[in-house]
């Protein structure tokens, strides 16, 4: 089993940054793909980025490109999204995701998530 913590969420005006921080427990984070999801009120859960075990792979939904990194620290089993640029669609709760296969995380067939963490962005 494994278990994701998120931290680092918060209020922040259009234009600002936040980083999000998912800490991993239970396993061998190394061996984990790694992913951030976000749900907006009334709306279905979307992709925003993923990586890889070995961090050479990562990808992005078009709307955060440019904007977002996703990377991720083995030493401290910690994956990071860096939200810079931030809009008011950015609002969600955003949910760390983990697993085995990068293609899991990417199709949001993740085994692990976190409880989420509330980023709310002010206009």
């Amino acid at each position: 089993q494994v278990q994701l913590v998120e931290s680092g969420g918060g209020l922040v005006q259009a234009g600002g940054s936040l980083r999000l921080s998912c800490v991993a427990s239970g396993r061998t984070f190394s061996s984990l793909a790694m992913g951030w999801f976000r749900q907006a009120p009334g709306k279905e859960r979307d992709f925003v980025a993923a990586i890889s075990w070995s961090g050479i792979t990562n990808s992005y939904r078009d709307s955060v490109k440019g904007r977002f990194t996703i990377s991720r620290d083995n030493a401290k089993n910690t994956v990071y999204l860096q939200m810079n640029s931030l809009k008011p669609e950015d609002t969600a709760v955003y949910y760390c995701a983990a697993d085995g296969q990068y293609r899991s995380v990417v199709a949001g067939k993740a085994d692990y998530w976190g409880q989420g963490a509330q980023v709310t962005v002010s206009s």
